[in-house]
């Protein structure tokens, strides 16, 4: 079942000179197969996660990030 949760980094990523998984992976702390995985809306950040890839794109969250209640499947 997918997450409520989908984002833009991939075009982010494109956008920022096509930065790498690996590039954004180092610049937050996280490793590229999380961010791979983050992508594919396979796995949701952790709140402090999520501003930091906003803040390397120099973003706002919700420029990265959107939320679909109607698809949470709770």
């Amino acid at each position: 079942m997918a997450l409520p949760i989908s984002n833009n980094i991939r075009r982010l990523r494109f956008d920022a000179d096509e930065m790498t998984q690996s590039e954004l992976a180092d610049r937050i702390g996280m490793t590229r197969q999380t961010i791979a995985a983050i992508e594919k809306g396979k796995y949701a950040p952790s709140l402090e996660a999520a501003y930091r890839i906003a803040h390397v794109f120099g973003v706002p969250l919700d420029d990265v990030f959107q939320y679909h209640p109607e698809q949470d499947g709770k």
